[in-house]
């Protein structure tokens, strides 16, 4: 039998690619926002309230800067989502990216294979990471890596021969991703409302929030500490012998910014080493740089057993997450039989391409010394001058390039608003029609900048921050 090769006239496309983003590229901004309103559901929105207003279409960045369709140039105060470490357009990013789409654009991490970007991804990592961590397993973001971590711990302690350690202890108003065990695993009422169907076995302490929840005389140190032994409580309630591990943010991200005082850290990690209890730090938020230290937990000064990463891994170009096992976890779960869980794409060549890029970027250009050292303490100093004695904040909180701005109406006497919520979005507008993304939490105002912005950027983030919370103390008559 023989076979005919024949040969296709090559038809032009009514519209190339180039003429259909070019099309694309031309929409307005009432163009953008209809299909918008028709077809895109947000994450954590009123979408009737967001589709009548109309979403704000962002088409270009640049270094700490975005551009809307509109034309106006914004600054943007919160790295993305906590994640644009390197600032927006890094060619080099880009270019590690389309290399590994044109070697390996994708191949899985199953079945005895494994690709070079995962390798050299895991082996810098463990050069950055404290020595312990020397395994890293790969997953699509922050909320799997959480849920990655419940499995380690589940089978870590199988392997242990103590099959009665299932619970996990977390805190309220902790943030843990938004799966269905990572939204367990948070402390977010109006999350858990959502969820009628939770993972079993996760409980909740109070969290090390000061300002808003301290009574009495005590100091910073006494409350957290008194905050911090309310996880040995939980363990004596629960007994021992049927408690996994204590999961954290080393500080609250998404909670507000809040970082605990210096005794909180060193009293959950006695007490997780006193009853035999794994230590989790969720370092999606606070990993590669934004406190000045590689991972947050450095700054506070504590040892975990099992780390979470998102985030900067990548600098949000690309999704990928991670989890960093200590040896002694590792060590348990190798050599102990199938580890029966994984995504399609853990460890996505392209992600790992870029994280090992931008990891080489955040350690060559000594970005994260930067913080540390200059950025990090103007950004602190720059903060608390401005809003040194101001009418409606009664606490900055933070380090590094992250900060909490607490709302107030009476800040010395730490009276909280009322209606704190509706004055942080009223905040929250200002800032947004000032060309500032300054997020709300409640009655927090939160920033956490690109780790290269530089101090004129830190200027015009901190005046533009001013004028908003002026507006704000001006609407509600507060002067």
């Amino acid at each position: 039998m023989s076979y005919r090769t024949e040969e296709v006239a090559y038809v032009q496309p009514a519209q190339p690619a180039a003429a259909a983003q070019a099309a694309q590229q031309q929409r307005s901004t009432a163009e953008y926002r209809a299909l918008d309103a028709a077809h895109h559901i947000h994450p954590f929105s009123d979408m009737g309230s967001l589709n009548r207003s109309g979403s704000r279409v962002i088409v270009k960045a640049q270094g700490v800067y975005l551009w809307d369709s509109d034309g106006n140039k914004i600054i943007d105060g919160m790295a993305g989502l906590w994640c644009v470490n390197v600032g927006y357009g890094r060619k080099e990013l880009a270019d590690a990216a389309y290399r590994q789409m044109q070697e390996l654009p994708f191949y899985n991490t199953f079945f005895k294979t494994t690709h070079p970007p995962v390798i050299e991804l895991s082996a810098l990592l463990a050069e950055l990471a404290p020595e312990p961590f020397n395994h890293f397993f790969y997953c699509n973001s922050g909320s799997e890596g959480n849920d990655t971590v419940l499995r380690i711990v589940h089978q870590y302690w199988a392997t242990q021969g103590k099959h009665s350690k299932k619970f996990v202890i977390s805190r309220k108003n902790g943030y843990h991703g938004s799966t269905i065990a990572g939204g367990t695993l948070g402390g977010m009422g109006y999350m858990h409302e959502q969820m009628p169907s939770k993972v079993e076995n996760i409980v909740h302490i109070d969290q090390p929030y000061f300002f808003g929840e301290a009574e009495g005389n005590l100091t910073p140190e006494e409350f957290a500490l008194a905050r911090a032994q309310q996880l040995e409580a939980k363990i004596l309630e629960i007994g021992a012998d049927n408690v996994a591990a204590f999961i954290g943010e080393p500080f609250q991200g998404a909670g507000g910014v809040i970082f605990p005082a210096s005794t909180y850290w060193p009293e959950i990690q006695r007490i997780c080493r006193k009853y035999d209890i794994l230590l989790v730090a969720d370092e999606v938020i606070g990993g590669f740089g934004r406190t000045g230290e590689w991972f947050a937990h450095q700054h506070f000064g504590f040892e975990p057993d099992l780390i979470t990463l998102a985030k900067g891994l990548t600098s949000g170009y690309v999704p990928m997450g991670a989890v960093g096992l200590h040896d002694r976890v590792a060590k348990a779960i190798i050599e102990n039989g199938d580890f029966n869980h994984g995504l399609t794409y853990s460890g996505h060549p392209v992600a790992a391409a870029v994280a090992v890029a931008n990891l080489k970027l955040l350690r060559d250009e000594k970005i994260i010394d930067r913080v540390k050292t200059d950025t990090g303490p103007y950004f602190q100093k720059k903060l608390r001058d401005t809003f040194a004695n101001h009418p409606i904040i009664g606490e900055i909180s933070g380090a590094g390039l992250v900060a909490g701005l607490q709302l107030a109406e009476d800040p010395k006497a730490r009276k909280r608003f009322a209606n704190g919520g509706e004055v942080g979005t009223i905040c929250r507008d200002f800032c947004f029609n000032g060309n500032l993304i300054m997020r709300a939490t409640g009655d927090r105002m939160l920033l956490s900048p690109p780790l290269v912005i530089n101090k004129l950027e830190i200027d015009e983030i901190v005046s533009k921050a001013k004028k908003a919370v002026d507006a704000t103390a001006q609407q509600l008559g507060i002067s």
